[in-house]
């Protein structure tokens, strides 16, 4: 049975809409009728890239390129300038942008797109975000990838702040299809916005960054903007910080925060925080095994990715997956303290960039924080910090110096620092 059609037996009856959008409403009974791009000429393995969000052009176009076993590269606008790179990376056959299709002429080929050829099963082609170096393109097999959506679970009223070209935004919109939920699209992710669209929809989870959290935080609109429907907070991408949890916790003690962990190499895992005010974390699920190697986490997943397409495999011969992720161990409990290239080296002392970004941001009138260490003939390295004041407020850097100096270890010290905007990116990342 097609994709679609087994979305039309669950839906069958439903009066309420499965996605509330800037434009109205999209019940699934209309989606059928929902103008789409014409799919004739796209065929089973053909690599197709999805420049689109989550509107209901772009989602009528993704469940039927499912349903023809395409290779789906889903992809924003926010990241039109790095588009020639992703279509040249995955091989990409054609560009769909709403209703246009171009055909894109070349002869490349991968093993591994051809394997997906072979098996006749689909694909989903992601990039990672290439914080450090170029970005991965990450080739998954979409009959392993939709096998978890098989079972129902239960769903609640949720924004989709992750992107249309983000796992976490994917698997959301999926879930939500395929357990009859109701997803709201934000019409921005200004903090504003999604708080006032938040309100206006009676939003039960917010699924969100630590980055976009913080400028929540200091934002001044919590706790008085908080909207009253709001019952769970996810956050996940990046490493959060302790500080910023236990302020949220505070000013909304009526919100269950829920930190999340995943990466697009491995599909999604399951995670259950220990608390909601703790970073401790029991990572696993079906077909999830974890492993420590050296304070760094590794983990076997059954549902992860075939391998990349424009670099070499990252899978030892065992299946496992090397995450870079220090972690600090409790019992069953996992807590990331960092990665292992934020691991700075002293004069032969090592600690972790993070420790002193949490320092600071114990400082007032400070919104975010990025540590760097940078190569020093003398000691090997020292640290550089980078500081965005909060808005219409100043930092006075002789006083955070000495703040520093009064809480960190003497060569944990900056040895610069610097006031300015630190850029964050269209996932809501720190760059």
């Amino acid at each position: 049975m097609s994709i679609l059609n087994s979305l039309k037996e669950r839906w069958d009856g439903i009066d309420y809409p499965f996605l509330v959008h800037a434009t109205g409403e999209l019940y699934f009974s209309d989606l059928q009728m929902q103008e789409s791009a014409d799919l004739t000429d796209i065929k089973c393995g053909d690599v197709v890239a999805l420049v689109g969000d989550f509107d209901p052009l772009s989602i009528v176009n993704l469940l039927k390129l499912l349903d023809k076993k395409a290779i789906i590269v889903p992809l924003t606008q926010d990241t039109s300038s790095q588009h020639q790179y992703f279509l040249d990376s995955a091989h990409v056959d054609y560009v769909i942008i709403g209703n246009d299709i171009k055909k894109i002429n070349h002869d490349k080929n991968h093993p591994l797109i051809e394997k997906l050829r072979k098996e006749e099963n689909g694909g989903l082609i992601l990039f990672s975000t290439g914080t450090t170096g170029q970005p991965k393109a990450i080739l998954h097999n979409l009959k392993h990838f939709l096998k978890r959506f098989e079972t129902p679970r239960p769903t609640l009223k949720t924004i989709n702040f992750l992107l249309f070209d983000h796992i976490g935004g994917l698997n959301t919109l999926l879930h939500t299809l395929f357990n009859k939920g109701t997803v709201v699209a934000p019409k921005s992710r200004s903090v504003p916005d999604i708080l006032e669209t938040c309100s206006e929809h009676e939003i039960e989870v917010l699924p969100t960054t630590p980055t976009f959290l913080r400028m929540m935080l200091m934002s001044g609109l919590i706790p008085k903007k908080t909207p009253s429907s709001l019952k769970i907070i996810t956050y996940g991408t990046e490493r959060m910080d302790q500080p910023t949890l236990d302020s949220l916790c505070k000013i909304m003690p009526n919100i269950d925060f829920r930190q999340t962990f995943g990466m697009s190499e491995l599909g999604i895992v399951r995670v259950k925080s220990e608390s909601r005010q703790s970073l401790f974390m029991k990572i696993g699920g079906d077909g999830v095994e974890t492993r420590v190697k050296n304070n760094i986490l590794q983990i076997r997943s059954e549902s992860r990715m075939l391998g990349y397409l424009n670099s070499p495999s990252p899978f030892d011969d065992e299946g496992w997956y090397d995450t870079k992720d220090v972690v600090e161990v409790k019992g069953e409990y996992f807590k990331v303290t960092g990665r292992d290239s934020d691991v700075v080296n002293v004069g032969g002392l090592k600690f972790m960039a993070s420790e002193v970004e949490r320092v600071a941001l114990g400082f007032p009138n400070i919104s975010l924080v990025k540590v760097i260490s940078k190569e020093n003939p003398i000691t090997g390295q020292h640290v550089e910090m980078y500081v965005q004041p909060k808005d219409n407020t100043e930092v006075i850097k002789t006083e955070l110096i000495k703040f520093l100096k009064d809480n960190l270890q003497s060569h944990m010290v900056p040895r610069r620092i610097k006031i300015q905007k630190i850029n964050v990116g269209h996932r809501f990342k720190k760059q």
